[in-house]
C-alpha cells in the first residue's frame, strides 16, 4: 500500500480484510487498486475492496480480472496520488503480466513488479516461455539503478539460498545474504530491493556472467545460449531445496 496520508493505492490485494484494516489504521481512503496479473493471491480482495471503498481498479489488458477494470498495456500511463505510473508488459509468470513504474516518488523511482522479479529470484513460468521471461527481466534490469523494487512476496531468503548455490564467489551476494538474514531475524522485511542490487546479486539477471553460465551448464550441459541458460536456471530453481 502507498498513501499520502489522505488517499491510498494498493497493489495486488489477495485479501480485502488486511487492506481494510490498514486503511483504518492509517486513516486513509482507498482510491485505486493496481493489479499485475490474474492469480487469486493477487486478486482475491479486489471485488470486496471495490464494493467497500469505490476504488478504481487498474489491471492487465489481456488477463481475467474481476470487472469493471481499467485495462492497461505496455506504454500506457495511469495517474493516482499525484503520481504517474508507466505500464510495462512483462510476460513470463503469466501471459499478460504487467508492471507499474513511477519515475519519481519521493525522489527516487518505484517499481511494482508483481511476481516477475523477486529479490534474488524471479517468478515461476506458469504461462510464458523462458525467452519471454528473460526479455521481461531484461527490461526491468534496464531501469535506473535507484529504482525501488516492490515485488509481491517476501521470498528473499529462499531465493538467496539458491543464488548462493549458483554464484558462491559473489561477494555482493554474500554481504546481502548476511544483511537480509539479520533483517528477517528481527522480523523486518528485506523489501524493497533496488535494481542496482538485483543486477549485482540476482542470478536471473546475471545470465551473461561466466560464473552463472558455468553453474547453469553444470545443471544442464545442453544449455548454450542465453535463453537456454536462463531456462536451466529456472528449472534448477524449481527443484532446488
Amino acid at each position: 500500500m502507498l498513501h499520502d496520508e489522505q488517499q491510498a493505492l494498493v497493489v495486488d490485494p489477495g485479501d480485502a480484510n488486511t487492506v481494510l484494516d490498514a486503511l483504518q489504521r492509517c486513516h486513509v481512503q482507498l482510491g485505486a487498486i493496481l493489479v499485475t496479473h490474474h492469480h487469486a493471491d493477487h486478486t482475491g480482495g479486489v471485488d470486496a475492496l471495490r464494493r467497500a471503498t469505490g476504488a478504481k481498479v487498474f489491471g492487465p489488458a489481456r488477463e481475467a480480472i474481476p470487472e469493471p477494470v481499467n485495462r492497461l498495456m505496455d506504454g500506457d500511463q495511469m495517474q493516482t496520488l499525484g503520481l504517474t505510473f508507466q505500464v510495462i508488459d512483462v510476460p513470463g509468470h503469466t501471459a499478460g503480466h504487467i508492471a507499474y513504474y513511477c519515475a519519481d516518488m519521493d525522489g527516487a523511482p518505484l517499481l511494482f513488479c508483481g511476481d516477475t522479479l523477486f529479490s534474488g529470484g524471479c517468478g515461476r513460468l506458469f504461462e510464458g516461455t523462458p525467452a519471454q521471461m528473460l526479455a521481461s527481466l531484461s527490461r526491468l534490469a534496464n531501469l535506473p539503478d535507484a529504482t525501488r523494487v516492490c515485488c509481491a512476496h517476501e521470498y528473499t531468503m529462499s531465493n538467496l539460498k539458491f543464488a548462493c548455490a549458483v554464484d558462491p564467489a559473489n561477494e555482493a551476494l554474500a554481504s546481502y545474504t548476511s544483511a537480509a538474514q539479520t533483517l528477517r531475524e528481527n522480523q523486518q522485511p528485506t523489501l524493497p530491493s533496488s535494481i542496482l542490487l538485483e543486477r549485482q546479486i540476482n542470478p536471473f539477471l546475471r545470465t551473461r556472467q561466466p560464473a552463472v553460465i558455468q553453474a547453469a551448464q553444470s545443471f544442464d550441459p545442453s544449455a548454450q545460449d542465453e535463453v537456454s541458460i536462463f531456462a536451466a536456471l529456472r528449472q534448477w530453481k524449481n527443484q532446488f531445496r
